[in-house]
């Protein structure tokens, strides 16, 4: 029979991508939990399926520190091209500076279109100043802190639509548009987490099992269904694998 890990490792291996890949782009001052929350699904998700892959990726392969003096160390700098189907750039202050970053506008440009391009937050305004945005729907983080709600600042998801004009503005908790995919605030990297899990071809009852093991399963159910898909098929088609 085997542990319920394996029974539900197998019972999705047919519909799955094997080896699905997913890289995570830190900087200064990224969010932690903008880049953790997604990082840790598929951490557990592998417990289930180890063929899954997770990693960070800086500019170099200096260690980044992001928020709060949380420092990591990438295992790939852009320049390594490493095989990915999914590329996350999370959120937090250094996204101002990022949206300006044209080696990584660059290595985004030359990703292959069959590449996943997602983000949390914030990160959504990367995208959205590279023009990728345009004609498509996208989040951002929708409560504004202090600084933001003044009338010194803007909430995230208002300065998306001043960065990206043409992009369609939605307050889903995620939306998929197809090879883009954005989350909103912070905590909702979970969520992308996983979506991406889906996106990857993994069924319901597996995703469920990655939930339960995280003890998120309340927190789940409740977002599950908080998706903007860009077309209807797209929606039919991963509601009902």
């Amino acid at each position: 029979m085997g542990t319920v890990s394996q029974q539900v490792s197998r019972r999705f291996s047919v519909m799955r991508k094997a080896g699905f890949r997913l890289g995570v782009y830190v900087f200064k001052d990224a969010e932690v939990i903008d880049y953790a929350a997604p990082y840790g699904v598929f951490s557990v998700a592998r417990r289930f399926d180890p063929e899954l892959d997770v990693f960070l990726m800086a500019e170099t392969m200096r260690p980044v520190h992001t928020q709060a003096g949380f420092t990591v160390l990438p295992s790939y700098a852009l320049g390594d091209q490493p095989a990915l189907d999914a590329f996350l750039i999370p959120g937090g202050f250094g996204t101002r500076q990022e949206m300006h970053n044209g080696k990584l506008h660059g290595y985004i440009r030359a990703l292959p279109q069959d590449c996943l391009l997602t983000s949390v937050c914030t990160g959504s305004w990367i995208y959205g100043a590279m023009g990728l945005l345009d004609g498509l729907p996208a989040t951002n983080r929708k409560e504004p802190d202090r600084l933001e709600s003044s009338h010194l600042g803007k909430t995230p998801i208002d300065r998306l639509a001043e960065i990206a004009p043409a992009c369609r503005i939605s307050r889903a908790r995620v939306v998929d548009a197809g090879r883009i995919v954005t989350a909103g605030g912070i905590s909702a990297g979970m969520e992308l987490g996983f979506h991406l899990l889906r996106r990857a071809g993994y069924g319901a009852e597996f995703i469920h099992e990655v939930a339960r093991v995280m003890e998120y399963q309340r927190a789940y159910a409740q977002y599950e269904h908080d998706i903007e898909y860009a077309t209807p098929a797209a929606a039919a088609r991963l509601q009902t694998a």
